[in-house]
């Protein structure tokens, strides 16, 4: 893990090879293989590793993000955190995330945690109807195919995709509720 995060770090995880990764372990690519199946894999591992510092942030750092706000507020912070990092030429996470096909990055850790938490806040918030589905329709916005393509091919700058995010936050969800500590 640590020959495939520096070989990720250095060159970018489009460039990494399992070959590539298995030299620089000293292992035989087999092995490598053996453990982690594929590529993507292996990427969805370091992506998991990654992400444990935005997860902590988000399940108890401070609030907005953290609890102790209300869930609506913690759900605008979380999407606006996201979005923000989607944009970021040098967040990790997102570099890794862009390399493991849409169907792998939703069903991994990672994906599974981001749904679980939309889908708690909006339990959470009130919201009245299909928190699991919705909780999807949402996280669609913060997909990076989406915000990619908003960003750099549309030309919307962070700022608006932000405002957005809290536009749809609003009127999914209901105004007024009580502070939430789970999430």
């Amino acid at each position: 893990m640590r020959a495939a995060a520096r070989l990720v770090a250095e060159r970018g995880a489009e460039h990494v090879t399992m070959q590539e990764v298995a030299e620089a372990a000293g292992v035989g690519k087999g092995t490598l293989f053996r453990r982690f199946g594929d590529r993507d894999a292996l990427l969805l591992a370091l992506l998991d590793e990654a992400e444990a510092e935005f997860r902590e942030a988000y399940v108890s750092g401070p609030p907005p993000l953290g609890p102790g706000a209300p869930a609506r507020d913690r759900l605008v912070a979380f999407g606006c955190a996201l979005i923000e990092r989607i944009a970021a030429e040098t967040d990790l996470g997102a570099a890794l995330g862009r390399q493991v096909v849409h169907e792998r990055r939703h069903a991994s850790g990672t994906g599974r945690a981001f749904h679980r938490h939309v889908s708690t806040l909006l339990q959470e918030a009130g919201v009245d109807g299909d928190h699991d589905m919705l909780a999807h329709a949402l996280l669609a916005f913060t997909n990076f195919e989406t915000t990619d393509y908003l960003h750099v091919g549309c030309g919307a700058s962070v700022a608006r995709l932000q405002a957005t995010w809290a536009d749809l936050v609003r009127r999914v969800t209901p105004a007024g509720r009580p502070a939430s500590g789970a999430g």
